[in-house]
């Protein structure tokens, strides 16, 4: 009798133990969904630190896009002023030569009527008629001389209008390059930040189990 009680007992407690290895073994394999949004929010977490760090390095790669565009920006910035300064001086000499060509055409026409006053007074072979061309020439050979630098100082000064328009461009390009690596990259890290902060938000909430 005492034999048979104590096999009974023996078979109750291995069934016992294989009912707890079972509900172990169980609970083991089939995690309760508290334990899956633990899992999963870690998950999260993980992937969200991994995209902050790859924003971090782009925004280190931006950033030295950035140097190089500012010292571009720079540049650039210099060389449309250098530019509006030819262009300021080429507007001085064209208004100069401007000047000396028209009082060199006023001379040609004075000049000019002179020399009709003369060759009627004391004839085209006149010591005075003959002077009076000789002026004529003389300030003809001015005027044209004039107008050559009239139109050297147009080329430089379209040349110098090409070069500091040319100049803006990449002075407004460069500022768009700026505007745009900067602030891309700031609004990717700004929202990873947000999503760690929210997934870290939802692991302690599922940790508690509310």
């Amino acid at each position: 009798m005492n034999s048979e009680r104590v096999v009974r007992r023996g078979v109750l407690a291995i069934a016992f133990a294989g009912l707890l290895a079972g509900g172990t073994y169980a609970q083991s394999q089939d995690p309760t969904p508290q334990q899956q949004d633990i899992q999963n929010d870690k998950k999260d977490i993980r992937n969200d630190k991994k995209d902050l760090a790859k924003d971090r390095v782009d925004r280190n790669a931006d950033q030295r896009d950035i140097n190089h565009d500012k010292r571009d920006l720079s540049k650039d910035r210099a060389d449309r002023n250098a530019d509006q300064r030819d262009i300021n001086h080429d507007r001085r000499d064209l208004n100069k030569d401007r000047a000396e060509r028209n009082a060199d055409q006023r001379d040609i026409n004075h000049d000019k009527a002179q020399l009709a006053r003369d060759d009627k007074n004391f004839g085209a072979n006149s010591a005075q008629a003959q002077a009076d061309r000789k002026d004529l020439h003389a300030d003809r050979v001015d005027r044209n001389k004039d107008q050559r630098d009239i139109n050297h100082d147009r080329r430089d000064l379209n040349k110098d209008r090409a070069e500091r328009n040319a100049d803006q461009r990449d002075i407004n390009h460069d500022k768009k390059d700026l505007a745009k690596d900067r602030n891309q990259d700031q609004k990717d890290i700004n929202k990873d930040k947000k999503d760690l902060h929210k997934d870290r938000k939802d692991l302690r909430r599922d940790k508690r189990g509310h």
